[in-house]
Formats: C-alpha cells, sequence, structure tokens
C-alpha cells in the first residue's frame, strides 16, 4: 500500500458542503483514491487531498478555503 492512509485509521473528511466534516475508517487504497466506510453506514472513495487525520486540521482545511 502506497496511501498516507492505513486500512482501519480514522480520517475525518471534508465534504461538498463547506461546514461539512464527517468521521470514516479508510478500507482500502488504490489507484490514488481511498475507500472510506462512514460508521452510520454507507461509503465513498475519495482523494486524500479531502480526508485528514484529525478533526482539527480538517477544520483549519475549512478555514484556508475559506480565505
Amino acid at each position: 500500500m502506497n496511501g498516507k492512509y492505513q486500512p482501519g485509521q480514522k480520517v475525518f473528511l471534508t465534504g461538498g458542503n463547506k461546514n461539512l466534516i464527517k468521521e470514516a475508517t479508510v478500507l482500502k487504497y488504490t489507484g490514488g483514491f481511498y475507500t472510506i466506510h462512514f460508521e452510520n453506514g454507507g461509503g465513498v472513495k475519495v482523494r486524500e487531498s479531502r480526508i485528514y487525520p484529525t478533526r482539527k486540521e480538517a477544520e483549519e482545511a475549512i478555514l484556508n478555503r475559506k480565505r
């Protein structure tokens, strides 16, 4: 695996809604995309640039995008 995050690791996803931050678990990394699973069910494939290891880093990224 060549990705920054490992399977089973908790991450925080930022979304299209500028204030959205959701906690998820990494399932796998393939072809530049992470497959993540949400605690309430469901999952999605996302690029590394949309996920962060801590909620604080995700919040800082959202603030930087607003500037």
